[in-house]
């Protein structure tokens, strides 16, 4: 696998689905993430390569994950660090992101169910934009080099209360189900 596509999809499964949802304040970290997160997880991309993703604290609440596929011909793994936060039912995580994606931060939702599974949820970009025009949320539309994106800049007292409203749940996506490594 080339390693453009383990950069892509490392990306994707932690932050993305196609456009990109962003914010100006990350969440702080003031919470620690449950300790079922922490560890190795992996699962099949939609290419049918293996994909790992290697959890684990690297401050006072604030963790790293590494992400690589199996085969890359570099072996290169990708780094993010993140904080997580928990509202209501749902866990979230956030992200800085590089300068060419406008040095914000993306937030997603995760969950860890019962059957050992760790699965990601991106914000779904339309309905973002739509909230935003019916003024639920503040914020505008921007580009960037990977195409459209949206920077959200309502507080994110307003952004987690949006989000935990039970009528809000389809503004999720699954993105990524990984499964416990065995190893």
């Amino acid at each position: 696998m080339k390693a453009w596509r383990v950069a892509i999809a490392a990306l994707s499964c932690l932050l993305l689905s196609g456009c990109l949802v962003t914010f100006k304040d990350p969440i702080p970290a003031n919470e620690a993430a449950p300790i079922p997160l922490l560890g190795d997880w992996e699962r099949k991309d939609e290419w049918g390569d293996q994909q790992y993703l290697s959890i684990a604290r690297s401050g006072s609440n604030v963790y790293r994950a590494k992400a690589w596929s199996e085969g890359s011909e570099d072996e290169v793994a990708e780094e993010y660090g993140f904080t997580v936060a928990h509202h209501g039912r749902r866990w979230y995580m956030s992200a800085g992101l590089p300068k060419r994606l406008g040095a914000n931060f993306a937030i997603a939702g995760f969950e860890l169910t019962t059957g050992n599974e760790l699965v990601i949820y991106n914000l779904d970009v339309e309905r973002i934009l739509q909230e935003m025009g019916d003024g639920a949320l503040q914020g505008n539309s921007v580009e960037t080099p990977e195409g459209e994106a949206v920077l959200v800049t309502s507080p994110l007292d307003r952004v987690f209360a949006y989000l935990d409203d039970q009528a809000n749940a389809d503004v999720f996506v699954e993105v990524a189900r990984y499964q416990r490594s065995a190893e």
